[in-house]
């Protein structure tokens, strides 16, 4: 997803006992994690046909290989930042860095589905772990602020990079190597980032507090909606009222708790439900297309997984050169303009891919796919902006975990909604997929126009 890791997460304390020596190694460590993680979000996508071909399990088994590492990491998202400040960034950068790596050889040797599924789950956990731990590594190693917002931007940049190279790194892995190549690839660069950890000092731990009901019941109501909506049938009944029930249990924790994961005043502000509202919509349309279309270009066109690949490059390589672009253009017109613009070319992208067909070029959809990439690349650093600058400064990292736990969810349940609607007929079910994804802009719009003047547009 577009710079989902420019997000603040909550609990970055990112002090320690001593400055670091060597503040270049540090922030080579917590780049290489944080695209570690960014990678798996999008390289598995173009295994997807040869992970069903090798392992079965139809459209839902493959849905729930995507879905088992983004839920995990989203609905985890709310409470690692606060474990990363209790155990320190180190320790617990240390801890996720090596269970991802270790996760990672389980997906690779899954001998069925259910395994690989329950290795992508721990795999999700690990990144919810190494995602804080690594921006507060960032942020301690560089105390003065000229050169700490210079190593944020590096940070942030190879996320973007690893996410533009997942498709093309999954698709000649997966020609050259077998689907197992995406997870074992992993392996060298989880010990590359351990071994440079080794020259980072150990960060002070501080109290912080979790909120561990709130926490478990979110992550029951979440993957109790994603199996309603993956499975189906009297079974998806079950599990929705389970969804309906945790969810309204989450609600009633929130509000009594002193320190909730979700505070559930921070949507009375207009600009927070803009953020989430086209958050929402954004990870959808990015998650939901290249999902769809590494299935049609494979399934339906009978292209190598390498050929998917690298048709994706345009959508994905322009990813990193259109948040530089979101970022100035805010800056000299505030974020209404890029927010507005970003949600309309994506909406645009997505009734124009209405047009593909099973004998639509693959070069042409390759070119459909730009629009909508683009658009969605306008409107995240936008979004996050209008995010971080709606709360105090001292809750900026908890607004930015919600909004980063809203986005990967959403991206997650868009998946299921997808896959679910092309299993019927992949060509009429992906037209109304692009349809659905397109009308979750119209209350993200109508929020977006009547954004009120905010800080981030004042020169």
């Amino acid at each position: 997803m577009p710079t989902e890791q420019t997000l603040m997460p909550p609990g970055l304390a990112g002090r320690t006992r001593q400055s670091s020596t060597s503040p270049a190694l540090t922030l080579a460590a917590a780049v290489l994690g944080s695209g570690l993680i960014t990678l798996d979000a999008t390289i598995v996508n173009v295994a997807l046909p040869a992970i069903g071909s090798s392992l079965g399990g139809g459209m839902s088994g493959l849905q729930w290989v995507v879905d088992a590492y983004t839920l995990a990491f989203a609905a985890l998202m709310l409470s690692t930042g606060a474990f990363a400040d209790r155990a320190g960034a180190s320790r617990a950068y240390a801890v996720g860095v090596a269970l991802f790596t270790l996760a990672s050889a389980a997906c690779g040797l899954a001998p069925t589905l259910p395994v690989l599924i329950g290795a992508r789950v721990v795999q999700g956990a690990a990144a919810a772990v190494v995602l804080p731990a690594s921006l507060a590594l960032v942020r301690q190693a560089h105390p003065d602020p000229a050169r700490r917002g210079r190593a944020v931007a590096t940070w942030a940049a190879g996320s973007s990079t690893a996410l533009a190279l997942g498709p093309v790194a999954g698709g000649a892995l997966t020609t050259s190597w077998g689907w197992r190549g995406i997870f074992f690839v992993n392996l060298p660069l989880g010990l590359a980032a351990l071994v440079l950890l080794v020259r980072t000092p150990r960060s002070e731990r501080r109290p912080a507090p979790l909120d561990l009901p709130g926490q478990a019941t979110a992550v029951l109501a979440l993957t109790a909606l994603t199996f309603a909506v993956i499975e189906g049938g009297t079974t998806g009944l079950a599990a929705g009222a389970v969804a309906v029930a945790a969810t309204a249990v989450f609600v009633r924790i929130e509000a009594r708790r002193p320190h909730p994961v979700v505070p559930l005043g921070l949507f009375r502000d207009r600009a927070v439900r803009v953020a989430v509202a086209a958050g929402v919509a954004c990870s959808v349309a990015f998650y939901g297309t290249i999902f769809l279309f590494s299935l049609f270009f494979q399934q339906l066109q009978g292209r190598s997984a390498l050929a998917a690949g690298l048709l994706f490059l345009p959508m994905t390589g322009l990813i990193p050169v259109t948040n530089v672009m979101a970022g100035k253009l805010a800056g000299r017109h505030g974020p209404r303009v890029p927010l507005l613009v970003g949600q309309a070319l994506t909406v645009a992208g997505l009734l124009a891919l209405l047009a593909v067909g099973t004998r639509t070029p693959a070069v042409v959809a390759a070119v459909l796919l730009v629009p909508p990439a683009v658009g969605v690349a306008l409107a995240i650093p936008t979004l996050t902006a209008v995010m971080l600058d709606a709360v105090p400064p001292e809750r900026a990292g908890l607004a930015a975990g919600v909004l980063n736990a809203a986005r990967q969810v959403s991206g997650g349940l868009g998946i299921a909604v997808f896959g679910a609607l092309v299993t019927g007929g992949f060509t009429t079910g992906m037209r109304t997929s692009l349809l659905l994804g397109a009308a979750l802009f119209v209350p993200a719009l109508a929020l977006s126009f009547r954004l009120a003047d905010h800080p981030a547009r004042r020169p």
